[in-house]
This record gives C-alpha cells, sequence and structure tokens, in this order.
C-alpha cells in the first residue's frame, strides 16, 4: 500500500467517510472532525509514518491537502 494509500484509508477510518470525501475534507466539515477526532487523526497518523509531529503543524492540519504538505515536511513521499 502506498503512503497516500494510508494516508486516504486513515482518513475513511478515522472520520467514516468514502475515500472521495476524504480528499476534499477540511477541519470540522464533518461532526467526527471535532478535536477529538483531530487528535485520533494525528495519532493514528504518526504510528502509520514512524513520525512526531510538532504542536504547530497539528494546530495548522486543516484540511486533507494541508495535512498531505505537512507530511512531506516529515519525509513522508506523499506521490501517487
Amino acid at each position: 500500500m502506498s503512503n497516500m494509500e494510508t494516508y486516504v484509508n486513515t482518513f475513511v477510518e478515522c472520520f467514516e467517510i468514502t475515500k472521495e470525501e476524504a480528499r476534499t475534507l477540511t477541519y470540522q466539515a464533518v461532526n467526527a472532525w471535532d478535536s477529538v477526532g483531530h487528535m485520533d487523526l494525528i495519532a493514528t497518523l504518526e504510528d502509520a509514518f514512524d513520525i512526531m509531529m510538532e504542536t504547530d503543524d497539528i494546530i495548522d492540519f486543516n484540511s486533507f491537502e494541508k495535512g498531505i504538505e505537512l507530511l512531506k515536511k516529515y519525509g513522508v513521499d506523499m506521490e501517487m
């Protein structure tokens, strides 16, 4: 499974949405992506990619697209 597939599946599993919905999702666009859901998403991504995100990046992680940008910062190859 590619890193992008892992990333998309994390959104699908954390927020119980479709893959298509995941790709356009923004913070609080679904009820599940509240503050608790946000921390669950971050923890799941950190485990999946064996990284530890900085607090500022956790706060800035406000959309699917922003997450890709931030993961690249941590050396995660997000090519399809």
